[in-house]
């Protein structure tokens, strides 16, 4: 039985991870084990160990494992596992933190994560682990938020897109959301509008969007609503501090889909501070009050995303079996936003947290194991 390592989060909130043994778990049927090369961190790592999971994520065990971006080399496969084989090179979204799976042999902060199958995609040869591992959560969030039924309910992407003749608004462009939600919905057939940095100008349009506006000028809603004139808005997807409100305040002036798929909550969180939990529920529910009054005038509806709903759905399937592998092999889909790599080793993931917290543009920060 192999050797696993994690690196544990214990209550109290705050309380630095602790890098010690893990239990090795061979796969259900339908799941293989990554030995894995390279993970990522997102924001939900850092905001779970500093604000506690006592009223979010109040299923995780004391301690538990964070972490859902993996990419590895493939050791164990499942019983009815025919996709992939002993030694392939992969990426996946590590589900142990959601509550339909909640274990730690499926988190991704360890050497060994168990994966289900339908939420894995195959790697390029040329293609490193740390650059693979930006994609999963990323992907699957804005995977969700643009073709759920219960959110923009768009095209499927495909390797050849027809023009749909419709046009998508990514607030949020240059984050790990906007770069994947800008290339799915070209590649599903849409042009897209995003905000970003001018510095990540370059970077957003590389990926596919049509027009860019900078996020902090004054005129930026007003310029994107002139955008639109003439056009049909297939909706907005939007990330980011204050990005809800403005996704709003332009679709409401928009012929088309007046929807808008929030990818974060519409609640003050400027790095490094982080609010207490029941401060944030507070400003969120107020949030939500007003601008359900506001939608009754406007017709701009809004939900929230959670990026792991795709895995109990079609919408898994159809991104990392039908899209994805064949997207990445062709050099149609682009690993972004680019890995800063910070160290190599379980210890180095608090580091990574830390960096992570004090903010990070257009990049993701990735450890390499």
């Amino acid at each position: 039985m192999p050797t696993n390592n994690a690196a544990w989060l214990n209550k109290p909130k705050g309380t630095p991870l602790v890098v010690k043994s893990a239990p090795y778990t061979s796969p259900g049927e339908d799941e293989i084990v990554v030995k894995n090369g390279a993970v990522a961190i997102n924001p939900i790592d850092w905001v779970l160990q500093a604000s506690g999971t006592t009223l979010m994520y109040s299923w995780l065990p004391d301690p538990c494992i964070m972490g859902s971006d993996v990419a590895g080399e493939v050791v164990e496969v499942g019983s009815s596992v025919t996709r992939f084989k002993v030694g392939d090179r992969v990426l996946g979204y590590a589900l142990g933190r959601e509550e339909k799976r909640n274990r730690v042999a499926e988190c991704g902060f360890q050497t060994y994560t168990v994966l289900l199958e339908d939420m894995v995609t195959p790697i390029p040869s040329d293609m490193s682990y740390e650059t693979a591992s930006v994609i999963p959560l990323g992907f699957s969030t804005a995977a969700c938020g643009l073709f759920q039924k219960d959110q923009l309910g768009l095209a499927l992407p495909t390797l050849d897109p027809t023009p749909k003749g419709q046009t998508v608004l990514v607030w949020g462009g240059s984050t790990s959301v906007g770069c994947n939600g800008i290339q799915l919905a070209v590649a599903a057939g849409y042009e897209v509008f995003t905000t970003a940095s001018p510095k990540n100008f370059d970077l957003v349009r590389k990926l596919g969007a049509s027009q860019v506006f900078d996020y902090r000028s004054r005129t930026v809603v007003a310029d994107i609503i002139q955008a639109f004139k003439g056009k049909i808005a297939a909706g907005a997807l939007s990330v980011g501090h204050g990005a809800a409100d403005a996704c709003m305040a332009v679709l409401a002036h928009c012929e088309g889909n007046r929807f808008v798929a929030m990818a974060t909550y519409p609640v003050p969180s400027p790095p490094p501070k982080v609010l207490p939990l029941p401060r944030t529920i507070f400003t969120y529910m107020s949030w939500i009050l007003i601008n359900t009054i506001k939608s009754k005038f406007t017709g701009v509806r809004y939900k929230f995303i959670f990026g792991s709903t795709l895995a109990f759905n079609e919408v898994g399937k159809a991104m990392f079996q039908d899209f994805l592998p064949d997207a990445l092999a062709k050099g149609k889909y682009i690993a972004a936003p680019d890995p800063m790599v910070i160290g190599k080793g379980l210890d180095q993931i608090q580091a990574a947290l830390d960096l992570h917290r004090k903010g990070v543009s257009a990049r993701k920060i990735v450890v390499s194991l």
